[in-house]
This record gives structure tokens, C-alpha cells and sequence, in this order.
């Protein structure tokens, strides 16, 4: 059967405007042996075309296809869960585009959903407008929840930041579609027309990457070239069943060659053994 991948960004293709070494040959090896695959990425600020012009800019040639954001899913989620609702939207682009394309309308009043995604133009009485948006009985829906870095200088606080201040203005959860959700991981896939079993998730994050990947029974595979490090791993009660240092050291032939994550045997370049479980 048909074998491929799902590939997170930041981290692992590049860091910051940075490209990651090996990166660009790894993205080339499976575009010549028609390998299929996605970018994964929680950013919901970025439309697919933004991604491309990025990687172009990095010397990697993609095609908007090859691009899954949480925006994307989580204007598919709507859409499946309420055809041609409305929403008021935290957000910028990306986000704003995939709910147009999924048949939403965007609203200043009595929407069905609140939906909170990556932004730096919305203010505090957006803000306060949401959260009475809310407690009239609008859904509460984030594109994911990723952090804040907790760097000095960073500029765009994460999104769980600011759902956090809703959710404890209002008293109701937020549903979260993008990783480690299953709802990105599982239509990612079969974007794909992948089988579980035959997808990989390549990432550097626990939290996320590896995390959505294994909840859903794909192969994963993490990165030390982001997040998550060796000295780390010993938190967590689950494993990727490979860590390289960057994804250029991932043997492509070896991997593609296994049959299923279970009977997969690391590689002697395997780090897993460094992480002392």
C-alpha cells in the first residue's frame, strides 16, 4: 500500500527564515519518488500560497497542495459540523480565507461560532465582544492551542494565551482542531488517501506532532531540531519511534521499507537509546 507523510514546519523544515540542513534534500527525495506528502502546520495566519512563497524563498518547491493548515481543518470541521453558519473571528488571513472557501460568513453579531486563531490586529474589545458572543450561547472553537515560546521579543502571543482569557471569562472550553486534535491528523491523512498504519509523522514537538501522531496510529518520528530535546523525553509516558537530529538524517529507503511501526527497527543512528526510558 500506498506509504507517506505528514511534516511539520517550523522545527523541522526551518527555523525562523533559517532552513534546516537537509531539509530541502529530504522534501526533494520525495517529490522525485512521488513519495506523497503534506506541510502540517498549526499556524492558521498563513494561506497555503504564503507557505509556498516561504519555501520557495528557502529553495524548497512546493505547491499549495502539498499544504494542510489548522485553518484549513477547521474550516472543514465547520463545515461539516454546521453547513453555511457564521462565525466572528479572531484571526487573520488564512484563517478568514479557509472559512470563506468552506461556505462560512464572517459576522459582528450572533454568530454560531467564536473561533480564535493566530493574530496581532485584534484588540481587547474584540476581545470582550467575544466573550459576550459567547455567554449568549455562541460555540467557543480555536484553531489550536499552542503556547507562547516565553522568549523575550516575541510579538504574537500563542493562541492558548489567549483562549485561556476566554475560556475563564466565559466558563466554557474551547474545542481545539488543530494538533494534536485527531480532527487535523485524521483529514491530513486522508487528504492523502493514506491508510493509518502507512502515515508518518514527522515533527519536533511532543506535545503536538508526536503526540497526534501516535493518538491516531501513525509512525512518528521527532526532530531535535526544534522543541522538544533528549533530556526531555523523560516526562513523557509515549514515545516516537524515531528521533533524528534533523529530518536529512531520516533514511528514507529504510523507513519506506518497513511494514507497520510495530515491527520497525531503529536504525544504528537512532537516538531513541540516548533518551534512557
Amino acid at each position: 500500500m500506498t506509504k507517506g507523510f505528514l511534516i511539520d514546519m517550523d522545527g523541522v523544515i526551518y527555523g525562523g527564515d533559517h532552513l534546516i540542513p537537509g531539509a530541502d534534500t529530504f522534501i526533494a527525495a520525495l517529490q522525485k519518488r512521488e513519495i506523497p506528502f503534506l506541510f502540517l502546520t498549526n499556524n492558521s495566519q498563513r494561506t497555503p500560497r504564503d507557505v509556498v512563497n516561504k519555501l520557495a524563498g528557502l529553495g524548497i518547491h512546493a505547491e499549495e497542495e502539498n499544504v494542510f493548515t489548522s485553518a484549513i481543518a477547521t474550516g472543514w470541521f465547520l463545515s461539516r459540523l454546521k453547513p453555511n453558519g457564521t462565525a466572528y473571528v479572531l484571526g487573520e488571513g488564512g484563517l478568514i480565507n479557509s472559512l470563506h472557501e468552506h461556505g462560512y460568513t464572517l459576522v459582528t453579531q450572533n454568530p454560531d461560532f467564536v473561533v480564535v486563531g493566530e493574530g496581532r490586529n485584534f484588540t481587547l474589545e474584540m476581545v470582550n465582544h467575544a466573550v459576550d458572543m459567547i455567554l449568549d450561547g455562541a460555540k467557543l472553537i480555536a484553531t489550536n492551542l499552542d503556547p507562547s515560546p516565553k522568549t523575550k521579543g516575541w510579538t504574537n502571543l500563542g493562541i492558548k494565551s489567549v483562549v485561556a482569557m476566554i475560556e475563564e471569562a466565559t466558563g466554557v472550553k474551547a474545542f481545539s482542531v488543530g494538533k494534536p486534535s485527531p480532527v487535523m491528523m485524521r483529514v491530513a491523512r486522508k487528504k492523502l488517501g493514506l491508510s493509518s498504519g502507512n502515515t508518518t509523522m514527522i515533527g519536533d514537538t511532543m506535545d503536538t506532532d508526536i503526540l497526534g501522531g501516535i493518538q491516531v496510529g501513525y509512525r512518528t518520528v521527532l526532530t531535535l531540531s526544534g522543541v522538544s530535546k533528549l533530556k526531555d523525553l523523560k516526562r513523557y509516558a509515549f514515545a516516537p519511534d524515531l528521533i533524528v537530529n534533523t529530518v536529512g538524517e531520516l533514511d528514507l529507503d529504510a523507513w519506506m521499507a518497513e511494514e507497520t511501526q510495530d515491527n520497525f527497527e531503529m536504525s544504528e543512528k537512532s537516538l531513541l537509546a540516548e533518551a534512557q526510558y
